[in-house]
């Protein structure tokens, strides 16, 4: 008898099938992928005579909140809703009755996330570097920061985005209950406007979810020291993002445990 094919050659495998998926998808490309791109240039644009302090311009004041809200959307927004359109086309069925385990299939959904993650911040940059005269980073710490952040913020979205695919009732209000939720995110966070500006109410909410600690760890990034001291906490508070992005992590993965579904609800 032939040999079944490894785990890890499964998951690489489905890897390149999700990636090959969401690139043929125009609405996933342009919603998900060109978004944060598409809003940077456009923020940059609308507020190009906007004094943010420090020689800093609006491209770069703006660049670590389209990252933190690109990551959030290739992982927490792309997963919620196209597990939960898979679910209730059935595919999750199908191809529960297959030989694949249960790992390839989500290592290939972390595959995806972070395939088009590494993809959509690195064009971003370019963009920002090359046509809107962001300066990036040069201190190796830096760039440390920024590996870790991306890798909690990834993994946190992912899981979270796994477990939030059972609450759409169908694939097709998928994005009409997960789109809603993601952008009231991003207006509290940071992402669309300068965090400090924002009401005392409106931050101290934000301080809940994930989204917020991502864009400030993305600031701490790309932002000169200088700007440290017009967070409300009078720092980049990189030890408390670490902290809250990890428990998200722990919290997504226990309910993405006990609530996952792989047939449709009304399949009993």
């Amino acid at each position: 008898m032939t040999a079944l094919p490894s785990t890890a050659k499964v998951s690489l495998a489905r890897t390149q099938l999700e990636v090959k998926e969401f690139f043929r998808e125009r609405e996933q490309l342009i919603f998900t992928f060109f978004f944060p791109i598409i809003f940077l240039g456009i923020f940059a644009a609308v507020f190009s005579s906007t004094d943010f302090g420090g020689g800093v311009t609006a491209a770069t004041y703006f660049t670590p909140g389209m990252i933190a809200s690109g990551i959030f959307l290739t992982s927490f927004q792309s997963l919620a809703v196209t597990i939960a359109i898979e679910r209730d086309q059935d595919v999750l069925k199908r191809l529960r009755g297959t030989p694949m385990s249960a790992q390839a299939y989500f290592a290939g959904k972390i595959g995806l996330v972070l395939t088009t993650s590494i993809m959509q911040f690195t064009l971003l940059l370019l963009i920002a570097g090359l046509l809107l005269d962001v300066d990036l980073p040069t201190s190796p710490a830096k760039w440390l920061n920024f590996l870790w952040i991306f890798v909690l913020g990834t993994a946190s979205g992912s899981v979270l985005g796994i477990a939030f695919s059972v609450v759409p009732r169908s694939g097709k209000a998928a994005s009409a209950v997960v789109t809603p939720i993601v952008l009231l995110l991003q207006f509290i966070s940071g992402v669309y406007f300068v965090y400090s500006s924002l009401p005392g109410w409106m931050r101290t909410v934000s301080e809940i979810f994930p989204l917020k600690w991502l864009a400030q760890g993305m600031r701490s990034v790309f932002l000169p020291d200088g700007f440290e001291a017009v967070e409300p906490g009078g720092s980049w508070q990189l030890g408390t993002g670490a902290i809250v992005l990890s428990v998200w992590l722990v919290v997504g993965l226990v309910i993405a445990q006990r609530v996952f579904r792989w047939t449709r609800r009304d399949a009993g």
